[in-house]
């Protein structure tokens, strides 16, 4: 039987990170919180649970995942977010995994809510992850803010049942706040890659995003969420190309 540390990067997560650590509670040998000077109570809750805390100021998505996987006691890891959980299903595949293992990466599928709903259309389920792996097995890949785990070329990979559930966004309020937080970060990350922006780019990506979010991926299917959710994605994408243009101007 493998050993499996559990990794989690927090900031402010004392809402959050009870939830995600009692799920793991049983499967990860070990909880690794990597902690980027919370002023709340989440390292004092991680400690509680039993998770070793390590204080990092952050680096950057990228960087903090790849310093807390290096930093995991096992060299089997499972990735989670502080509002992530896994659902009971997920747990009985990580336990037949971690008494019979017998690939290098196992992805996993991300169900997402917003308010008391949860979201299966307009490309945000099954929204595949790859979660758990051996670290000698994996690359993270992106531009931050969207970090990535892929395997190595020849890895040998597999998917397992049940779903991480992503309590995501309470309401419209906190999509909206999370929105315009990450657009910042996108924006500053696609200036430093030497992006700049453009009036086409700005015009017609926004609308461009709806589209595909709401009538090709079937957003509408979710009813009410569904529309705001592509509404707001396309209004991450406007203030995305807004503030990059800007900071050209500057």
């Amino acid at each position: 039987m493998v050993k499996i540390s559990l990794v989690v990067m927090t900031l402010n997560e004392a809402h959050n990170i009870r939830r995600c650590l009692e799920s793991s509670i049983g499967i990860a040998d070990e909880l690794l919180v990597v902690d980027s000077l919370s002023t709340d109570d989440t390292v004092a809750i991680s400690e509680s649970l039993g998770a070793r805390v390590i204080l990092q100021p952050f680096l950057g998505f990228m960087e903090q995942r790849q310093f807390a996987i290096n930093h995991a006691a096992h060299p089997f890891i499972l990735i989670l977010d502080a509002d992530e959980v896994l659902s009971e299903q997920l747990r009985q595949s990580i336990l037949h995994v971690k008494a019979h293992w017998t690939h290098d990466c196992y992805y996993m599928n991300r169900l997402s809510n917003i308010g008391d709903q949860w979201i299966r259309h307009g490309g945000w389920y099954p929204d595949r992850k790859m979660r758990l792996f051996d670290r000698t097995q994996f690359a993270v890949e992106g531009i931050n803010p969207h970090d990535k785990l892929v395997p190595v070329k020849g890895a040998r990979s597999t998917h397992l049942k049940g779903d991480m559930l992503h309590y995501t966004n309470s309401d419209i309020e906190s999509r909206v706040k999370t929105i315009n937080h990450f657009s910042t970060l996108a924006a500053k990350a696609f200036y430093e890659r030497g992006k700049r922006g453009s009036w086409l780019r700005l015009l017609f990506k926004p609308f461009f995003r709806f589209f595909v979010e709401y009538v090709l991926r079937r957003g509408f299917m979710d009813g009410f969420y569904g529309f705001v959710i592509a509404i707001t994605s396309a209004q991450y994408v406007f203030l995305r190309e807004a503030k990059l243009r800007e900071k050209g101007k500057r």
